[in-house]
C-alpha cells in the first residue's frame, strides 16, 4: 500500500531549513512513510493537532495527518522537538 507524500508549504520550508545531516535522515523517513504511515514508534497527536501523527528522527520530529480513503500522508511541520509543536 503506498501512499502519496505531501509536504505544505511550511513542511517544505522546515524541510529545505534542516541541517545536511538531518535533512538526509528525515528525507529517508519521509520515503518509509510512504510505504508504511504508521510506523513502529509513530504517535497520534493529542489536543489542538489531535488528527495528526508524528514520528521521531532524533532530536527532530515530522508531524503529518494521513488519509486512508485517497491514501495521501499530509506533512505539516518538520522541525526540532523543542519547537514544532508551537
Amino acid at each position: 500500500m503506498t501512499y502519496a507524500l505531501l509536504l505544505e508549504r511550511q513542511a517544505e520550508k522546515d524541510f529545505r531549513d534542516l541541517p545536511l545531516p538531518v535533512l538526509r535522515r528525515v528525507d529517508a523517513r519521509l520515503l518509509a512513510l510512504s510505504e508504511e504511515p504508521q510506523p513502529r514508534g509513530a504517535l497520534k497527536l493529542k489536543g489542538k493537532e489531535g488528527e495528526g501523527w508524528r514520528v521521531r528522527v532524533g532530536d527532530y520530529r515530522v508531524l503529518y495527518t494521513i488519509d486512508t480513503r485517497q491514501k495521501i500522508i499530509k506533512v505539516y511541520r518538520i522541525g526540532h522537538r523543542r519547537d514544532v509543536y508551537r
